[in-house]
């Protein structure tokens, strides 16, 4: 079954907005840790979101994938980046990786095509 990854990302950003009336502090929390730690520092947003990307594929989340492949291509990653980064989840998640790897190629494939058709 192929997932419709930028349809996933749309989804699961209104869901966050529904739930973050629900649960207000605890959204918030999130979003503030998740804001700090992707800023620019020793390591660069792009390169963070190559290690989310990596983490997403290695962890089996769907929905993180299509939240790190969509940022990873708005901080800069190519092509080329995030498939070495899913080379890496790889690695060091063997096959059940493998299989995640393959759904964030979709992702970057239905990405750069929505990004395209745009």
């Amino acid at each position: 079954m192929e997932t419709n990854f930028p349809q996933t990302y749309e989804h699961i950003s209104k869901m966050m907005g529904q739930l973050g009336r629900e649960i207000p502090e605890t959204l918030k929390g999130f979003m503030s840790l998740h804001q700090a730690s992707g800023k620019d520092g020793a390591l660069s947003k792009k390169v963070k979101e190559l290690i989310a990307l990596s983490i997403a594929v290695t962890v089996r989340c769907d929905g993180c994938i299509a939240f790190h492949v969509h940022d990873a291509i708005a901080a800069g990653a190519t092509k080329k980046e995030m498939l070495e980064a899913i080379g890496m989840a790889i690695v060091m998640g063997g096959g059940p990786s493998l299989m995640y790897g393959i759904d964030a190629y979709e992702a970057i494939e239905q990405f750069e095509k929505e990004k395209l058709t745009k």
